[in-house]
């Protein structure tokens, strides 16, 4: 702990019954009615100390009690070299504070914006893993219930939450936009702007200013992404956007695309998707009833990993289908004990969250071909296009049946009766005699 005041320095010995070598008091003394002359002295003293430690190999390295008074620390660090200004992430994700899990080095990436969420729900593990995922079946997530659901609520005051998300919500164009102001930055119709959404209660990480653009683009036509990652060929680990690990190193990643959409979009999506072979999928709603993947079920995906001087190659981050199933829990929870929890019951605004809950699936898009660019956006520009048609081929098929069916009596006249079966003609005979009927007229 660094002499930092000449009071500080009594009242730490007196509480601690330590004696102060004479060397030091009778520096300090002269000093006692100057702080800053006392706190140029401690950190100078402290370096050399911690010198001598480290030169001699007494220690390996020092532990600093700062006491919220961390300039003097800071300076120490600079003086030995042992400063970093922007400190480099050791992983993608958010280590834990506890040596249980000193040695985590994998995963998934579905809590990546929610990070004590996960070590809430994985903390009754014996181990954690450690350079590989594993077997994906034999992980037990904790319940989302009793404590697990105190991580389910956001730090902000549910007033803060309705001006950023909206005191009413009238349809989910209205959620859609939310979306796009969180993404965007910009206010919303209160003048607010949207710091958080329930699923992400951080800023927005530096890598997603990588697909910015595209991320709004898709929410105001209502994909509601939650989560997302760019692809990456060989960037270098002290890359300031997407580096992470020791110096020296690079590291790789998969795009990948995470989002809550409607279940027509859905329908447009499972049709197009056999056109990119390249890409893995995972379709669930919020029951669980309709589940779609083109992964292997106990097989989790690498979707980061980094290559770095004298180890292993490092793969932080999965897409393991058996977490996912665990993850669309909790996903689809957010939108109830955050968001719908706001509003009343039977109001309007719970009901336009309920009937999202109720009618759109979470889905998680994996695109393999990291070297190249990503087809995710093509694939959703796809899903739109085939929507599109089948809406138009819906409202054709419902202009159709809105016709009335006619044929001829039976005594070969002109005139035309109604069909008490209309499914019995196709739409060439009846349109055959509805011209019939126009030349008997003419």
């Amino acid at each position: 702990m660094p002499i930092q005041s000449y009071d500080s320095l009594r009242h730490i010995v007196k509480l601690s019954k330590l004696e102060v070598p004479e060397e030091i008091m009778n520096a300090v003394h002269p000093l006692k009615d100057n702080d800053e002359a006392i706190r140029n002295y401690g950190v100078q003293q402290a370096v050399d100390m911690m010198k001598e430690i480290f030169d001699k190999g007494f220690a390996p390295g020092v532990h600093f009690y700062t006491l919220n008074r961390e300039v003097a620390t800071t300076e120490i660090l600079k003086r030995l070299g042992l400063w970093v200004c922007e400190p480099r992430r050791p992983l993608p994700w958010r280590l834990a504070a506890n040596a249980k899990r000193s040695n985590e080095s994998v995963r998934p990436i579905f809590w990546s914006s929610r990070p004590k969420s996960y070590i809430y729900r994985t903390m009754m593990w014996d181990e954690f893993p450690n350079g590989r995922w594993g077997l994906s079946y034999s992980p037990a997530f904790g319940d989302l219930k009793d404590y697990y659901l105190f991580y389910l609520k956001s730090k902000s005051s549910k007033d803060e939450l309705l001006k950023m998300w909206g005191h009413t919500l009238e349809t989910e164009e209205d959620v859609w936009q939310v979306f796009v102001n969180y993404l965007s930055g910009q206010v919303n119709s209160q003048g607010q702007k949207v710091k958080r959404i329930p699923w992400n209660d951080e800023d927005l990480s530096p890598e997603t200013s990588l697909l910015n653009v595209k991320l709004v683009e898709m929410n105001k036509r209502g994909v509601l992404t939650i989560n997302s990652q760019p692809n990456v060929n060989g960037a270098k680990s002290e890359d300031p956007i997407v580096g992470w690990g020791n110096p020296g190193g690079y590291v790789y990643q998969k795009a990948y695309l995470e989002f809550f959409t409607a279940k027509e979009n859905i329908d447009a999506l499972k049709e197009v998707l056999p056109s990119f072979p390249r890409v893995n999928y995972h379709i669930i709603n919020s029951s669980g009833k309709h589940d779609y993947t083109n992964s292997h079920k106990h097989r989790p995906i690498a979707v980061t990993w980094g290559v770095f001087p004298g180890k292993e190659i490092l793969q932080p981050t999965v897409v393991d289908p058996i977490s996912f199933k665990v993850w669309k829990d909790e996903a689809f929870g957010l939108w109830h004990e955050q968001w719908a929890k706001l509003y009343p019951e039977s109001s309007k605004s719970r009901d336009v969250i309920q009937h999202i809950v109720n009618n759109y699936c979470l889905v998680n898009l994996v695109d393999n071909d990291y070297p190249q660019e990503s087809c995710l956006w093509d694939v959703l520009e796809a899903m739109f296009q085939r929507r599109a048609v089948r809406d138009k081929e819906s409202c054709s098929a419902e202009d159709r049946s809105n016709d009335i069916p006619l044929k001829k009596t039976a005594s070969n006249s002109s005139d035309l009766e109604v069909d008490a079966n209309p499914g019995s003609y196709t739409f060439e005979e009846i349109v055959s005699a509805a011209n019939d009927k126009v030349a008997g007229i003419i």
